[in-house]
């Protein structure tokens, strides 16, 4: 049997360590990077002849449009945005190919789609997304205050997915992506998949502490944990399979998606067993 409760300390030092590191890096870089659903401005996505340095790009419409970001879908196709926006996002875009073909004259390009959002527009999808996060928390405690009739359970997978929105969220700002719609979808699967799976755990230990009335918390708690490993492995794995194919096979489009999916069954599987336990325990002892 595995005694995963000795390790509990040196996890939760290795979670403190990485948030520590994310709260740098956030003021280092001044904030995480929003799309343009969140920030307003336009988009558009360029077709080449010949495959194109993204790179170069960027640095050729930096100076004429500011928040300028370029990201490769292919050798040949390239996404530029802008934080302007306009009425006429036909003429601006027409614009930016221009001074791309300008730069460029051997490599003829053409627009192949373009959109715009304003910034009020952006705002308000910002502020809808950050309260459905903190509802489907919300919701997600109650239930499990009304499913195991305790406080404990429900703080422990608060913060467990709490943790885990965190640490995706810091990967995503060390890895330079976007938080884009996709991305706060992807976060809400992940909230329901991670706290499955401590619902999952919590129900045997729930059932081992009506058995085990002489056994330690710890005791009752690693004994669940072990019981309810290989089940967590299998799934995690059959996620991890289907994430995966998303991952390799979805295209930039997908990419910041299955990424954060990806993360999601890494920390949602160890969140579980090294947050939500834990937490639990605490107030388990006082509950009693």
């Amino acid at each position: 049997m595995i005694n995963f409760l000795k390790y509990r300390f040196v996890a939760i030092s290795f979670s403190i360590a990485l948030a520590v590191l994310f709260i740098g890096l956030y003021f280092k870089k001044g904030g995480l990077t929003y799309g343009i659903e969140f920030t307003g401005g336009t988009q558009a996505l360029f077709k080449f002849e010949k495959p194109v340095d993204s790179k170069k790009l960027l640095q050729d419409v930096k100076g004429k449009w500011s928040g300028a970001v370029a990201r490769e879908f292919s050798e040949t196709q390239v996404l530029i945005r802008v934080r302007e926006h306009k009425g006429d996002t036909r003429g601006l875009t027409d614009r930016i190919r221009e001074q791309i073909q300008a730069t460029n004259p051997d490599n003829p390009v053409t627009i192949e789609s373009s959109e715009v959002v304003g910034p009020g527009v952006g705002a308000e999808l910002r502020w809808k997304s950050m309260v459905t996060f903190v509802l489907a928390l919300f919701l997600m405690m109650l239930y499990i205050i009304l499913r195991f009739w305790s406080i404990g359970y429900a703080v422990g997978a608060a913060i467990a997915l709490l943790h885990d929105a965190f640490m995706i969220l810091g990967f995503m700002l060390l890895f330079g992506r976007e938080i884009s719609i996709n991305v706060i979808g992807a976060l809400l699967a992940v909230i329901g998949y991670s706290v499955n799976d401590s619902i999952v755990i919590f129900s045997r230990m729930r059932e081992n502490f009506k058995k085990k009335s002489g056994a330690s918390v710890a005791e009752v708690v690693n004994k669940s944990l072990n019981q309810t490993f290989k089940r967590t492995l299998l799934t995690s794995f059959s996620t991890f399979l289907a994430v995966g194919s998303l991952l390799l096979l979805g295209g930039e489009v997908l990419r910041d998606f299955s990424m954060v999916l990806m993360m999601g069954i890494f920390f949602g599987t160890y969140s579980s067993i090294y947050i939500a336990s834990p937490v639990m325990m605490l107030f388990y002892k006082k509950e009693k």
